[in-house]
């Protein structure tokens, strides 16, 4: 018998209580009778997708948004439930939720365990009250430690915590405080990232160059969604300023330094974990694993092949998946080159911190690491951004503060397509 490939899988659900201020995920309010429609046609595609991955066995499944914890926990049983009928799931699996300290989730975490779900996902940010209101969070500290002790009390012994630095207004020592806070719960898992500006969010409206006008292009999804962030005439102007340059940097220090002191490994350029509790999920993204993605807007890579579902919710919505197969769901398939799959290889195996393996580069491509990439490799060792130990390359820590540059090195003309006689 043929043994099976491994997959994994991501699970959208789009909803959530109020939209954060700074984000630009694919996520929006929704009335209970919206979330039970949308869960119904999730229900439809898995059934009606599961029959063609069963030549895999599924390692890891993440069930993420927007706010999976905003539903009831009898639809996540259900979800939970369907999947297991049409996919192959590894005894071993690991099986994350992300939730919102703020949706009543001390009340659903029992059903969770119950489901299967092993690996519970906290969106804390902060453990400052005032930095959470700016955030636009709905949640307090005081609601974070509620759940936190609730999912312990529940059987979660594998835990993460998000955590964000660089928030406007916040001090050095604000972010002191929240990863000391955060350490004395320890947790097994830390994501810790700086905030990123993106347009079409307020925070980018107001922050970003050029934006100084607060376009406030949310003001469509506040009538459709009932978002409510212009109440006051400028709900901007009051906002503090960003950290600056030196500041954010002292921060991203700060948090490398604090962690590892506090048993935790850097294995990732923001994750850190407690030995054999990094997320077996995100690393098979780094490491090249096929994962099929699920749900309104989730994206997929499978056999070389990467597509995204459908992102407009009516259209998603008015799928007949019987009638229209996957073509309508998933769009435009884009196959990937052989130069891209290289390119991706670098660019994400170097996210983490043990690097790529030389040899698997070579077991995929038929060329050693030095007959595609050997100037660059040679380039940025000269330089300290890289190294190369016991058969892997890897960013040193200068390399992992300029990552975007060295990067960019490893972008292969696209006139050429590497080939066994070399690029």
């Amino acid at each position: 018998m043929n043994e099976k490939k491994p997959l994994e899988l991501y699970i959208h659900i789009p909803f959530c209580a109020r939209k954060c201020l700074y984000c630009d995920f694919l996520s929006f309010p929704a009335a209970a009778a919206a979330q039970a429609e949308y869960m119904d046609q999730l229900r439809c595609e898995i059934l009606f997708s599961g029959p063609w991955y069963q030549d895999y066995e599924v390692k890891t499944i993440f069930i993420g948004g927007g706010t999976p914890s905003v539903l009831e926990p009898e639809q996540i049983t259900m979800l939970m439930q369907t999947l297991g009928r049409v996919f192959s799931i590894a005894e071993d699996a690991e099986i994350t939720i992300e939730a919102n300290p703020g949706t009543r989730l001390a009340s659903k975490l029992a059903v969770y365990r119950q489901a299967g779900i092993n690996r519970l996902s906290l969106g804390l940010q902060s453990t400052s009250n005032e930095e959470l209101k700016l955030l636009g969070r709905i949640h307090t500290f005081e609601d974070f430690l509620m759940s936190f002790q609730a999912a312990r009390m529940a059987g979660f012994s594998n835990i993460n915590v998000d955590l964000m630095s660089a928030i406007p207004g916040q001090s050095a020592e604000s972010w002191r405080n929240t990863i000391r806070r955060i350490i004395m719960l320890k947790p097994e898992h830390i994501s810790a990232y700086s905030l990123i500006l993106e347009e079409g969010t307020p925070f980018g409206d107001h922050y970003l160059p050029g934006e100084g006008e607060h376009k406030m292009r949310w003001k469509e999804d506040e009538k459709k969604q009932g978002i409510r962030i212009t109440d006051l005439s400028d709900p901007l102007a009051a906002w503090p300023p960003l950290a600056g340059e030196d500041e954010e940097r002292w921060m991203y220090h700060l948090t490398k330094t604090f962690l590892e002191e506090a048993g935790y490994h850097r294995y990732e350029i923001s994750n850190y974990a407690r030995p054999g509790r990094e997320c077996r999920h995100n690393i098979g993204y780094w490491t090249g694993v096929e994962y099929l993605g699920l749900g309104l807007g989730a994206s997929s890579y499978v056999d070389g092949c990467r597509f995204c579902n459908e992102s407009d919710f009516q259209t998603y919505q008015s799928l007949d998946f019987s009638m229209d197969g996957l073509e309508r769901l998933h769009g435009q398939v884009h196959v990937q080159s052989r130069r891209e799959q290289m390119e991706e290889f670098m660019f994400l195996g170097l996210r983490m911190t043990e690097g790529i393996s030389c040899g698997r580069f070579a077991d995929c491509f038929g060329l050693t690491l030095d007959e595609v990439y050997g100037p660059v490799v040679e380039k940025m060792i000269r330089d300290g951004l890289l190294n190369r130990r016991d058969g892997r390359l890897a960013l040193t820590d200068w390399g992992l503060d300029v990552r975007n540059y060295v990067m960019s090195e490893f972008l292969l003309d696209p006139q050429t397509e590497p080939s066994s006689g070399g690029i």
